[in-house]
């Protein structure tokens, strides 16, 4: 079998939104069922690109454990290496949705749930080691056996090109700030993509200033940092070159699904050879669609809507 593109590893949900916005979660009247998880969002994004990807995660043996596996094949994402946890549900997220930045997460089936119990001895070695690109979150990085199941796997991989981690920090996943710094300062060791907005980035490596967080990434052996800014657009930086991508304005509903929109869109174009500034304006206007839509998994753009986007942003 040929290398997937695009291998990730992660967390999975079903994501329960609302279908009003505005509305606060108790007075909500309706919801729709949605795939979620940021490891997972990120590999449907990069096959609405036509890239061949799949997930290692773990479920509940229950009725949403078998929707996740069902929703990842209409989404086009091998489901091969998704294992169910007896005893353990498949975690639930709602959310509230108060655009344009107020969006807050609700997780039921936490802590211990199922995608935290990744096993190192489970891992598909081979697979990790010939992916194109191989994605990790720093959520991942929270609880055993999940933390040392990624560092079997950037062991297997031994520092390969499009080793991405995704600076994803998450508060209610750690005991501690110093906790997810200290797991993210060991992880760096491992990849050589990082991608985070700015307070994931002082988690990381303690800088908030774009310029000098990107270098103190690339002080840590990265080989392109991408610092995410909000509404100052987006930083790119390799150690020959600098690129800063503006903004791109849009009518937001729902934006936290637009990072994995961003990052499944970045995967496919660093696969395809593209520049830096090329792949961060690609990638910027896929989050910019995604925060543009109700759901996460389901509102990722296929290339063609992309650069329909884009040339309507030109125009």
């Amino acid at each position: 079998m040929s290398p997937y593109d695009v291998l990730t590893i992660g967390r999975v949900s079903v994501d329960v939104y609302p279908l009003q916005v505005g509305v606060a979660l108790e007075d909500v009247d309706t919801f729709g069922k949605f795939l979620g998880g940021s490891a997972t969002n990120v590999a449907v994004a990069a096959a609405r690109h036509g890239r061949r990807t799949a997930v290692i995660t773990r479920t509940g043996d229950d009725p949403f454990g078998r929707f996740v596996h069902r929703a990842l094949g209409e989404l086009g994402v091998d489901d091969a290496f998704v294992s169910a946890v007896p005893g353990r549900p498949t975690p639930v997220v709602f959310c509230e949705i108060f655009p344009p930045d107020d969006f807050p997460l609700y997780f039921y089936g936490r802590p211990d749930a199922p995608d935290m119990m990744i096993e190192p001895d489970e891992l598909d070695l081979g697979a990790v080691r010939s992916a194109r690109v191989f994605w990790s979150t720093v959520t991942g990085l929270s609880q055993e056996p999940s933390r040392e199941a990624h560092h079997a796997a950037w062991a297997a991989r031994a520092r390969q090109p499009l080793t991405v981690l995704d600076l994803d920090y998450r508060p209610m996943f750690w005991s501690s700030r110093e906790d997810a710094s200290d797991a993210v300062g060991k992880a760096l060791e491992h990849v050589t993509v990082a991608v985070g907005n700015l307070e994931e980035c002082e988690v990381a490596v303690g800088e908030t200033d774009p310029l000098r967080a990107a270098d103190a990434l690339l002080d840590r052996g990265v080989e392109i940092a991408v610092v995410k800014q909000g509404p100052r657009g987006v930083l790119g930086r390799t150690r020959d070159e600098t690129v800063l991508v503006e903004p791109v304005a849009v009518e937001v509903v729902n934006g936290l699904g637009a990072g994995d929109g961003f990052g499944g869109a970045l995967c496919h174009g660093l696969l395809a050879g593209w520049t830096l500034e090329h792949c961060l304006r690609f990638a910027n206007v896929a989050g910019a669609i995604v925060a543009s839509r109700l759901e996460c998994s389901t509102a990722m753009p296929t290339t063609a809507e992309v650069d329909a986007a884009s040339e309507e942003l030109h125009a």
